[in-house]
């Protein structure tokens, strides 16, 4: 008896330890890797709202600004699989500090940017920081999520989604008040949050190195073809949040003309009630799956996107705030799929999805800038508006995760 009470003191214990360390998220390191998304994303939201003081300082047309756009986003999207490739490999978590730091020297330097070809060179550095930083932090707190996946890859896609909407409101009160050399106070809480990332990696090392001592093999086979068809999904629905965020700005100044300073709360309500939802979907996608919470939502979305271009005043805002709910919270449910999807190849999966297919989305944006030019501002706003119907159609055919024991 003493044997058999000896084998279950050593053996149940770490067995229950790995159990309850799948099923807790490590919410500190969580908490940590959303502190670097913020500040990665606080830059890149930055952008949308400088355009228009960009736009009049250097005398751009609205392809030249869609263009911007489109560099912004295949610097930090396209790319953005093979650093997931280099994280599935091995971890590389000093790029973690290194990528924010890149954003935050990007973004800043735009304000005192002599011409257009070195406001596109800023752009790629800006990109090239997003694009190492997002595989990784995905990758991570999907390792360490536990039982709850949606919920907290939805704190720290929440992050993110909170610093893009916090961005355009740091930008709308620098410029206006120190020009557009204000920019650079955007380096203080990038250099602030690099250090600090810099300082706890062997801390973040170790936590990681539990968390994969603790996680059980991979039980989901990759589904190539499925993937394939959510990066055809998520670049449809790119359309729609890239070219909100980028001409319904323009759209009140130029248009409606309305006070510059409008841009700032603008893009906060939008993307910043986005960064809201996200929080708040969680939980219900964790509940009824993350493929039928994605498909429905595009469908939510579109009398929201069609009641903004028809309404105005307060009821605007409140359609627009209601568009960054669903469709930004349903950007956080992509990547929890796309993991399904790719389980082999977690890292990979997030750069498809985070980076390349919003960076192929992003191709929409100079389409856009051109219907803009040539058709006017409403016609691009409208043609945004109505692709969520065509990503509802696409996400329809999207098959389960499989599984097997």
């Amino acid at each position: 008896m003493a044997p058999s009470n000896l084998d279950t003191t050593v053996v149940a214990p770490p067995l229950l330890t790995r159990v309850a360390q799948r099923a807790r998220p490590n919410a500190k390191l969580i908490a940590l890797l959303a502190l670097g998304h913020f500040t990665v994303d606080l830059n890149q939201g930055a952008l949308p709202a400088i355009l228009p003081f960009l736009k009049n300082a250097h005398d751009l047309s609205y392809a030249a600004v869609g263009m911007i756009v489109l560099v912004a986003t295949v610097a930090s999207s396209i790319i953005q699989p093979l650093f997931g490739y280099l994280s599935d490999i091995t971890a590389r978590r000093w790029i973690l500090p290194l990528s924010v730091l890149l954003c935050g020297i990007g973004l800043a330097g735009m304000g005192v940017a002599p011409g257009y070809l070195s406001l596109l060179g800023l752009v790629v550095v800006m990109g090239i920081g997003a694009a190492a930083y997002h595989p990784e932090g995905y990758k991570t707190v999907g390792s360490v999520s536990g039982d709850r996946k949606v919920t907290a890859v939805s704190w720290f896609s929440a992050g993110g989604n909170a610093g893009v909407a916090l961005g355009p409101v740091l930008i709308a009160v620098l410029v206006p008040t120190f020009g557009l050399p204000g920019s650079l106070g955007l380096l203080a809480p990038t250099v602030v949050v690099a250090l600090t990332l810099l300082a706890v990696l062997p801390r973040m090392a170790a936590a990681t190195r539990r968390a994969a001592a603790a996680r059980a093999p991979a039980r989901a086979d990759n589904m190539p073809w499925a993937m394939a068809l959510l990066v055809l999904v998520v670049t449809i629905r790119s359309w729609t949040t890239l070219g909100f965020s980028t001409f319904v700005p323009f759209y009140y100044i130029d248009v409606l003309k309305a006070d510059p300073r409008i841009v700032g709360p603008l893009l906060f309500v939008f993307l910043g009630l986005g960064a809201a939802g996200t929080v708040i979907v969680g939980p219900i996608a964790d509940r009824v799956g993350p493929r039928r919470f994605m498909l429905w939502a595009f469908l939510a979305a579109t009398p929201f996107t069609v009641l903004f271009l028809n309404v105005t005043g307060p009821l605007a805002f409140v359609m627009l705030a209601l568009v960054g709910v669903v469709l930004v919270s349903s950007f956080t449910v992509s990547v929890v799929l796309a993991q399904q999807y790719l389980p082999r190849n977690a890292g990979m999966a997030s750069g498809l999805v985070v980076g390349f297919a919003t960076g192929t989305g992003g191709l929409g944006v100079t389409v856009l800038g051109w219907v803009a030019d040539h058709h006017g501002l409403l016609s691009a706003l409208w043609i945004s508006a109505l692709m969520p119907l065509l990503a509802f159609a696409a996400a329809w055919f999207l098959p389960a995760p499989r599984m097997r024991d």
